[in-house]
């Protein structure tokens, strides 16, 4: 892209869609043609400590960055893939540059923009996408790990909403917490709103503070 007179290139790439529980995000990274950082990758293959470390590495190495969010809500209002278009706007918009080409990872366009490229295994390969990567994970993680404590039992902080037999033993037990998305089949086989669930009428504050646009640069 740079070589075809391309300055502005954003890498995009998403985290959480497979959730049961909170955002899902969209990290967008515009990264400089002269430094490099080293060990930017994929973040599924780095570890969650990695990945902390090289956050402020990156977050200060980028031309812009920005993570864009659509809440637990929103999936289950507008469906995943819509939600996961809006994240990405989101992050679009607030990266305060206008995009000349938009590297997404993978052979779906969820940006929709006429300058859009897909780039299989692109996290692996690109280092824009990768640094989107990191970005939206680490600050997935940060939100998921903040909301641990406010719901006991569901181990956010371990599996951070994801799948997992523990996530799937506590939604049994309590039933979904106000950051669940109700819109999975099996959720409506569980036990929630009933009397005496620990879930039933929880909310907080995450209901909207998902809904904002994490963003530097």
């Amino acid at each position: 892209m740079w070589e075809a007179g391309r300055e502005v290139v954003v890498g995009v790439d998403e985290v959480g869609r497979g959730s049961w529980a909170g955002p899902i995000m969209v990290g967008a990274a515009v990264v400089p043609r002269d430094r490099r950082v080293y060990r930017v990758r994929d973040s599924k293959l780095l570890t969650e400590a990695e990945r902390e470390r090289l956050f402020d590495r990156i977050a200060g190495w980028c031309t812009a960055w920005a993570v864009g969010a659509a809440s637990h809500q929103e999936c289950d209002t507008l469906g995943m893939a819509d939600a996961q278009r809006l994240a990405a706007r989101r992050a679009l918009d607030a990266l305060g540059v206008a995009p000349e080409a938009v590297l997404v990872d993978g052979t779906w366009d969820f940006v929709g923009l006429g300058c859009t490229q897909r780039v299989v295994r692109g996290d692996a390969a690109c280092l824009s996408i990768a640094a989107a990567s990191i970005l939206a994970k680490v600050t997935r993680d940060r939100l998921m790990r903040g909301e641990a404590g406010h719901y006991p039992g569901y181990d956010f902080d371990f599996n951070k909403g994801y799948p997992c037999p523990r996530h799937k033993m506590a939604l049994q037990g309590y039933g979904p917490t106000a950051i669940h998305r109700r819109s999975w089949i099996f959720m409506e086989h569980l036990a929630w709103g009933v009397p005496g669930s620990r879930a039933q009428g929880r909310l907080h504050p995450v209901d909207t503070a998902a809904e904002e646009v994490l963003s530097a640069g």
